[in-house]
Order: structure tokens, then C-alpha cells, then sequence
């Protein structure tokens, strides 16, 4: 039975209102979570097959024919989410989920109930009384009655009444001032939080361990000092606007446990969304008032502060902090997503999409083709409140998929590399060692001194290319321990770590690394003892390209018994925590009061900070651990899994010199190439035709449309579902080789889109007209 994961990371575009749409394509990506989740626990564990119902249970049926069907076990993992604007908000809840185990439901609620114009409004905004503000009431009226209006053209007759009377109440309400509340705001994240908290949870949708990223973009208004280099003068100060706020998190085994505090992640949600006149910049004070009410104690509040927002916690300014919508300056934060994806490691064979929403992608204003029609005059507020706002948010994403293509190339030439190269590097080893030794059963100290022989035979061979290698290697390590050394020091005030890797470097220098390379090739006894004490990525990538190997390249051999593959991976999998802990007690060591300390003084005292670390890491040990567990493993192998083992395990270091000055990085990651997928009304068109002007209400009043009427939300809301179950089923079908039959993915559609119609008349709170209107056009396009 082959095995793959489909990874996903998740990308939120802001749309003031459509968040509502997009709330509802990621609820189905959390049903398509939770069914793989069930599809793959065994029974007691949790969450298991009996356990999904509705769409759930369609997507776990359509798993299990694939695997019936197919030979392939897939899984979905969503383990990256970003988000910006509104659509920030969907992506920390969705993380939220995923990491504990908890129902969407609850955010359901506060998307239909609260998300609307009455509830949103400051108290202090509303017009006490009919004739407040008078004299704008004929404003008001010419606005929304005059023929052609807004309303009439866009709103359907049943809710015309209802969008008349908000935009009224807003037109006549307080003006200079933003018309929503931030603490009501706050509040009601606050309570969708609670409300998922509360119900008893699932299990977690990721494996035990797995990594979940969470990244939300955000403006700090008055903005941040950041120093930058220059040749003349050195250094210079700018101010910094942007503030991701990120949040990084390991799934628990059990269930229930929260990705981080709550507070901390209604920052994230009401500061994503601050969209600029309509709420009030999110300030601390805010969130304070919000513990305050709820009696709760921010225990990592300084640590939260410390990471978010360094500059301001260094400058002491973080009172002053104004955050506003992460849409002025980053709509699609697909850098985040790449940044995160570059710290994953795979188990077996790993298809990595990034799938972006995007509720509008009819938003052209040019002339369609053939139209001879003139556009319109750009009129004063439309040139105003586009460059403000609407151009930020519409800006293509062209440079951001170039990037991503442009490192899945990087990556196919790299597995290309390291193809081209295993017959030589095989034929080295042999040479090196002999046919023959293959047939013995090493002990860890054979291994070893067999480990220590290749990599010197490697160094020799690369002659003048080794050196680069080595100097790669050197700059990399140093970078990692002066940005661990940057983040246990905040009172140096530094703005990078540079300075703390100059003063590393000078040391290192001191201690006989000045030049890594001997005359005659290799490395220096120094250099040798500096890569042996810290070199913890060179471990790193050795055991992922042996899991690679395991999990793609021999996966498809028949030769290999399946439970051979699976012990060695079990195996390899504890030899990297063993690493994983060692650099665990490097990062634990910046917790420490004592290190703290002496990351303080490495300006002056680079050494005593390095001996510290190479105390706490104790790599020399470990990789006696290590060979242990894999000497242990070699024994139960078969032979020609223990030979290709074998090779491998030795012929890295052949690898790594030719591959690691390509890459510049510490370890390898998934470096398969990756694949883009959007969604949109324009990407799902089984159930009706013409894109977002057919489907979505809220795109009228600048996207701000389903603020004013709960019918808008609960249409958006079921079309986001509806159009999200017919991309995940797309998704399935596109990660197994050679497709689905398409009889069977139009089944799977239409069953999933029935699912959700009844989940949602059995739930009771979208408009039973509708949801019979929408069950209608299901059978009539699929009879």
C-alpha cells in the first residue's frame, strides 16, 4: 500500500465581508481534515471512522475508495495557515481547530449572528433618535432612494428594506469617527473562542508532533524603528510598518490544548481586520480591558509582546502601538506560508500545495474584449478610496506564484542533482569500502570510524569545491547560534544579529578558524572539532534524505517487505528526536538565567556563550546514541534495504558538498516542488454558472455588503461551503497519479453538496427557502 500526505497550506486573502464565503470553504477544509483524521486513527484512538457524519463521512468514503481503488493511503494534513484582513480571522480560528481538536461551529455563529452593522456598531455611533443629525437625513435619503441607487440596482427586493434602514443608521451616525466598536469586536472573538473551548473536543487533526504554522499580517500604523545597512553611512533608521504576527505549535496528543493563550490570538484576529475607518486601531489597552472584564490573567504577556513587536518592547513604546488591517501592506501573505514550509520534514511521499481563496477574482476594470463600450470617469472618492484600499487588496499575487515556482524548479534540479549523482556516489562508497562489508552487521564504533573515512574521502575528492562547502557550513552554524544568542539578549537593543555573528566569528578566529581548509584539502583539525561540536544541520539533513529515500525511492520497490520500510522509518524517526532534543536544550538554554546572561556579555564575550552552548547541545554523544539505534536497525533489515542504507548513510557527505552551496540552507526540508490551487466562485461551477456576481451578495457597498443583511451572510456562507466541498474533491482527485474516473468525482460532488444542504436544514439557521432553492439546483444539475 503506498502512502502519501497531502500537505496543505492555507491562504487567506482579506474582503472585508466575503469572510464570510470564506469561512465557508474553510469549514469544509477542516470536515476534509477531520475525515482523514478518522480515516487513519485506528478505533479507540480518538477520533475514529464511526465518529464523522455529513460531508465529513463523504470525504472519508471517497479516501477510502481511493485507497480500495488506488493502493494509496492518502492523508491531509493543513498544517500552514495565513491570513489577512477578514480573512486573517478565518485562518486563526481554522489553526485553532486543527491544533486542539475543537468545532468550528462556534465561529458559524458569530459570522451570522454578529457579524452585522447593529452589532458591530459603537455604542456611541448610534443616533439616539430618529431626527439625529437632522440635517444629514436628506442625505441619506437621496442616497439610498434616488433612482439608480446602490440598493435598488444591487439588492433584492425581500432585503432592500433592511440594507435601507443600516445604511442609514451609519450615514446618520457619528461622522470623523470609526462606526464599529473594537471592544465589541474583541469581545465577540473573545466569545467564538470561548465557545469552542467549551464544547468537548475531537482529537487533533495532525499527527501527534506534527508542526502547525499560523501567520496573520497586521500594520503597526505609527510604525517601528529598523536599522539598515548601507556602505555610506553605515547605518541608517527607517521605519518599519509591517507586523506579522506568527504563531508556531507542535500537535499534542491530547485533545482540548489550545494553539496559544486567547488573548493572544484575539490580538491576531481583531488586529488582521482593523479595517482602516470602519474600527478603531486594536491597541494592548483594548485586550487589557478585555482580561480585565473576563477576569483573566495573561501569564506570556511580556514573552508574547517580546516576539511580536521587538522594536517596541526594546524602545518601550508599546502602549503607543496602533495596529490596523494587515490588507494595507500584505493581502496574501504566501511569503509566510514559504518561510514555514521551509522547516518541514517528511515521513514518506509529501504532494505540497499552497491554496489560496479568493472571493473575487472577476475584479478587473478593463474593457472585456470586444466591449466598445468607454469605462467610466475615475470620480474623486472612487480614486481616493481605491488608492487607499481597494488597490492594496487587488494588487496580483503574479510576484508572490513566481517565487513559488521559481523554488519548485530549484527543487526539481535538486532532486535531479541528487539523482544524477547516486550511481557515482554508490560506486565510491564500494570502492571505498568493499562490496563485501555490506554483508557484516556493524557495531557503533565501525560505523563511525566507516562514518569518519567517507567524510574525509568526500572532502578530498571535491578538492577546491570543499572549500566553499565548508565555508557554507561555517556561515550557516554561525548564523544559527547568533540569532539564538539575538533572541535571549533583547537588552542589547540590537536590531539584527550581526553584530553578535561578527563577534562570534572574531572569536572563532581567535580559537584557529580563521582559514577551515588545509593545503593539500579537507578540513582543519579546528575546523573538524567546530562542525563535530555544532554542525547539528549536517545530521539533520543525512537522516531526511535517508527518510526520503524510504519514503519515495524504495517505497515502490516490491523487493522491500513493507514492515522492513516501516521499521527503518520508525528508527530514523527516533534518531532525529534524539538531534531534536539536543538542539531542544539549545533553545531551552535561552530560557535559562544564566544564559541570558552571557548572551548579554557576547559582545565582549563571545567565547563563554559558545562553550555554553556546546555543553548543552553535547553532539558528540548523541551521535553515539545515534548509531546505536541505527546499528540496531541495520540488524533487522533485510539485505538490500541495509545495503541502500548503508550507502546512503556514508555516501552523505558526497551529497552534501555538491548539493549545500546550492541550497544555502541548514537542513533540506521538503524540497519537492510545489503546486498552487486556488478557490473561487470561477474554480467551482458544477451547481451554477457565472462566477461571484452569480452567487455572492457580499460583494456590493465595497465588499461591505454582507455586514448589512443576515441574508447576504447565510448566502455566502452556504455558496463558501458549497464551493469549498467541490475544490476539496478536486484536490483529492489531483494528488493521485493518473486521476479519478470523473464519474467518480461527480458522485463525490454531488453527494457532498446534498451532505451539507442537509446538515444546514437540520442546524436551522440559514433560510429554509434558500437551502430548498439550492437543493434544487443540485438535482437539476446532476439528474
Amino acid at each position: 500500500m503506498r502512502q502519501k500526505e497531502l500537505r496543505l497550506a492555507l491562504v487567506c486573502y482579506g474582503g472585508v465581508s466575503l469572510a464570510v464565503y470564506m469561512h465557508g470553504v474553510t469549514k469544509e477544509l477542516w470536515h476534509l481534515a477531520r475525515a482523514s483524521r478518522a480515516f487513519h486513527a485506528p478505533l479507540g484512538d480518538g477520533e475514529n471512522s464511526d465518529a464523522v457524519t455529513g460531508v465529513a463521512a463523504i470525504y472519508r468514503d471517497l479516501l477510502s475508495e481511493i485507497e480500495r481503488e488506488k493502493q494509496l493511503r492518502l492523508r491531509v494534513l493543513p498544517d500552514i495557515v495565513t491570513g489577512a484582513s477578514a480573512g486573517g480571522i478565518n485562518a486563526v480560528f481554522l489553526a485553532q481547530a486543527i491544533h486542539s481538536g475543537h468545532s468550528l461551529e462556534p465561529l458559524t455563529d458569530m459570522w451570522l449572528e454578529n457579524a452585522d452593522v447593529s452589532k458591530l456598531t459603537d455604542p456611541g455611533a448610534q443616533p439616539m433618535w430618529r431626527y439625529a443629525k437632522f440635517w444629514a437625513q436628506p442625505i441619506a435619503e437621496w442616497f439610498l432612494r434616488r433612482p439608480g441607487n446602490a440598493v435598488s440596482e444591487s439588492v433584492s427586493p425581500e432585503t432592500r428594506r433592511e440594507v435601507r434602514h443600516k445604511v442609514s443608521q451609519l450615514v446618520r451616525g457619528r461622522w470623523f469617527n470609526p462606526p464599529f466598536s473594537g471592544d465589541r469586536f474583541s469581545q465577540m472573538l473573545f466569545d467564538a473562542l470561548e465557545g469552542m473551548a467549551s464544547a468537548p473536543p475531537g482529537a487533533p487533526l495532525l499527527p501527534p508532533g506534527h508542526p502547525i504554522d499560523l501567520l496573520v499580517t497586521a500594520t503597526d500604523f505609527r510604525g517601528h524603528p529598523e536599522t539598515l545597512r548601507l556602505n555610506s553611512p553605515p547605518l541608517i533608521q527607517e521605519t518599519e510598518h509591517r507586523m506579522p504576527i506568527d504563531f508556531h505549535g507542535q500537535t499534542p496528543l491530547d485533545a482540548g490544548q489550545g494553539l496559544t493563550d486567547p488573548l493572544e490570538l484575539v490580538i491576531a484576529a481583531r488586529s488582521t481586520a482593523s479595517f482602516p475607518g470602519a474600527f478603531p486601531p486594536m491597541t494592548l489597552a483594548e485586550i487589557d480591558r478585555l482580561a480585565s472584564k473576563h477576569g483573566r490573567h495573561w501569564a506570556n504577556r511580556g514573552a508574547f509582546l517580546g516576539r511580536v513587536m521587538p522594536a517596541h518592547v526594546r524602545e518601550g513604546t508599546v502602549d503607543d502601538v496602533a495596529l490596523i488591517d494587515g490588507s494595507v501592506l500584505v493581502n496574501a501573505p504566501f511569503g509566510a506560508a514559504l518561510e514555514a514550509m521551509a522547516s518541514r520534514t517528511s515521513q514518506r511521499e509529501v504532494d505540497r500545495r499552497f491554496v489560496y481563496i479568493d472571493p473575487r477574482p472577476d475584479r478587473t476594470s478593463v474593457a472585456e474584449p470586444g466591449d466598445e463600450r468607454p469605462l467610466p470617469p475615475i470620480g474623486w472618492f472612487g480614486a481616493i478610496f481605491g488608492s487607499l484600499s481597494t488597490i492594496p487588496r487587488e494588487q496580483p499575487i503574479r510576484d508572490d506564484l513566481e517565487r513559488i515556482e521559481e523554488q519548485s524548479r530549484k527543487a526539481a534540479r535538486l532532486r535531479r542533482i541528487v539523482v544524477g549523482l547516486r550511481p557515482e556516489i554508490d560506486r565510491a562508497v564500494e570502492k571505498l569500502f568493499g562490496r563485501t562489508f555490506f554483508l557484516d552487521n556493524p557495531t557503533p564504533k565501525r560505523l563511525a570510524n566507516w562514518r569518519a573515512r567517507a567524510q574525509q574521502a568526500a572532502a578530498e575528492r571535491a578538492g577546491f569545491a570543499f572549500g566553499a562547502y565548508a565555508q557554507t557550513k561555517f556561515s550557516a552554524i554561525i548564523d544559527r547560534l547568533a540569532r539564538l544568542i539575538h533572541e535571549a539578549a533583547p537588552q542589547l537593543k540590537l536590531s539584527d544579529e550581526s553584530p553578535i555573528a561578527a563577534a562570534l566569528r572574531g572569536e572563532l578566529a581567535a580559537r584557529g578558524l580563521g582559514a577551515l581548509t588545509q593545503d593539500n584539502g579537507g578540513a582543519t583539525e579546528e575546523a573538524i572539532a567546530f562542525f563535530r561540536t555544532h554542525d547539528l544541520g549536517f545530521r539533520i539533513r543525512r537522516l531526511q534524505l535517508l527518510t526520503r529515500r524510504l519514503s519515495h525511492d524504495w517505497e515502490v520497490d516490491p523487493d522491500i517487505p513493507d514492515d522492513a520500510l516501516d521499521l527503518a522509518r520508525a528508527k530514523i524517526y527516533d534518531i532525529l528526536a534524539l538531534y531534536g532534543r539536543s538542539d531542544d536544550n539549545a533553545v531551552l538554554a535561552s530560557e535559562s538565567a544564566e544564559f541570558g546572561q552571557l548572551s548579554a556579555e557576547v559582545l565582549t564575550d563571545p567565547g563563554a556563550v559558545l562553550d555554553f552552548l556546546a555543553q548543552r547541545r553535547l553532539l558528540p554523544e548523541t551521535d553515539l546514541e545515534a548509531e546505536r539505534l541505527l546499528c540496531e536497525a541495520l540488524a533487522e533489515m533485510p539485505r538490500n534495504l541495509k545495503r541502500r542504507m548503508l550507502l546512503t548513510y556514508l555516501g552523505f557527505p558526497f551529497y552534501d558538498t555538491a548539493t549545500l552551496p546550492l541550497t544555502q540552507r541548514e537542513g533540506l526540508g521538503e524540497y519537492n516542488p510545489v503546486k498552487v490551487d486556488r478557490i473561487s466562485p470561477d474554480d467551482a461551477l458544477s451547481i451554477r454558472e457565472g462566477g461571484t456576481k452569480a452567487t455572492l451578495r457580499g460583494i456590493e457597498f465595497y465588499n461591505f455588503g454582507a455586514f448589512f443583511s443576515r441574508a447576504y451572510r447565510e448566502n455566502d456562507y452556504l455558496w463558501g461551503r458549497l464551493h469549498g466541498a467541490e475544490r476539496m474533491v478536486d484536490l483529492i482527485a489531483s494528488t493521485v497519479e493518473g486521476g479519478l474516473d470523473p464519474e467518480q468525482v461527480r458522485s463525490a460532488k454531488q453527494s457532498a453538496f446534498v451532505a451539507i444542504l442537509e446538515e444546514e436544514y437540520r442546524a436551522d439557521r440559514c433560510s429554509k427557502e434558500l437551502l430548498r432553492q439550492l437543493l434544487c439546483e443540485v438535482k437539476e444539475r446532476f439528474a
